[in-house]
């Protein structure tokens, strides 16, 4: 893993529409840690979550705009349209024990390039899977009272996007990204980069016919893709306008620092840093056990707790 790669997914944002039903499903029904509690940038009266593993660590990271009484949206075209975690050969019968008894919808398990696999959907909606990877997935599940360590999830496994026409958007993951055409099952095209052994994989289905997405509760905002650190990100941004793309100045996300580009087929990208990390303003036992908020919104903690819906954790 040298310098100036992606090193796969970073994190993948999705929207909630309602706080403590998206804690409790993520948490509770998924076993994953709450990793930070804040709010977002641009609208600090709505939380913003991330749900990851014991660290946060990039590529286990999936976070949250929960924006009360959004509606719901439309998965489509032009968006992420699923996200997939990796999880432990012989563990899909226990999900799918789990996913009966506490009423999540799911798919029959079927075959994915090879790889056993079932899709479902969470409190929004929002279209995940669970995958077996070929190779044994090596990283440490975070485990719960319920979900121990040989059955819990690994982190991303992959991200599919949907698209009018693929080729656009392939061409950013070959071309700038450094990804490579691993195979092709009907209309999905699977692409992965070798820089990394996890969540190195991306999807994509091409949908002549398809109608484009619409963002609000149950669909993905954005996909994040990791660098090591900021010289390399910029490197990726040259890159990107080299290419006529237009890409934002850098951004500091307190956790990461960000770039945001719309790619051609219309699915928001990010690249992200891996550091400074989570713990930046919390220590590793107390992630995810305090509302931090961004410097900005310090002197107005008493007002946004205020209009922040209560949460129970």
């Amino acid at each position: 893993m040298n310098g100036q790669q992606i090193l796969g997914l970073h994190h993948i944002t999705a929207i909630a529409g309602d706080a403590q039903r998206n804690y409790d499903f993520y948490t509770k029904t998924m076993g994953l840690r709450m990793v930070k509690k804040t709010v977002n940038f641009d609208d600090p009266g709505t939380y913003h979550f991330y749900y990851g593993n014991e660290q946060g660590t990039p590529g286990t990271i999936l976070t949250f705009f929960p924006w009360e009484g959004i509606g719901q949206g439309r998965t489509g075209t032009g968006m992420a349209t699923e996200i997939g975690y990796s999880v432990p050969a012989g563990s899909l019968d226990f999900w799918k024990d789990r996913f009966t008894r506490l009423n999540v919808p799911f798919t029959d398990v079927n075959e994915r390039f090879g790889e056993t696999c079932f899709s479902f959907t969470d409190s929004d909606g929002l279209n995940l899977a669970l995958l077996v990877p070929k190779e044994a997935d090596n990283r440490e599940g975070w485990e719960t009272g319920e979900i121990k360590g040989d059955v819990a999830t690994r982190g991303f496994h992959s991200a599919t996007l949907s698209l009018v026409k693929i080729d656009p958007t392939a061409k950013v993951l070959t071309d700038i990204f450094g990804y490579r055409l691993l195979s092709q099952e009907g209309n999905r095209y699977r692409f992965i980069t070798d820089a990394t052994p996890n969540a190195a994989i991306i999807d994509l289905l091409e949908l002549p016919d398809g109608k484009p997405g619409r963002n609000a509760a149950g669909t993905n905002h954005h996909i994040a893709f990791r660098v090591a650190n900021e010289a390399d990100q910029m490197e990726y941004r040259e890159k990107v306008l080299s290419k006529g793309l237009q890409i934002t100045q850098k951004i500091d996300r307190d956790y990461f620092f960000s770039l945001y580009f719309r790619e051609p087929g219309g699915v928001l990208f990010e690249i992200a840093t891996d550091n400074p990390g989570f713990t930046v303003d919390e220590p590793l036992a107390e992630l995810g056990s305090h509302l931090k908020l961004p410097r900005q919104f310090e002197p107005a903690r008493a007002d946004i707790e205020r209009i922040l819906p209560p949460l129970h954790q």
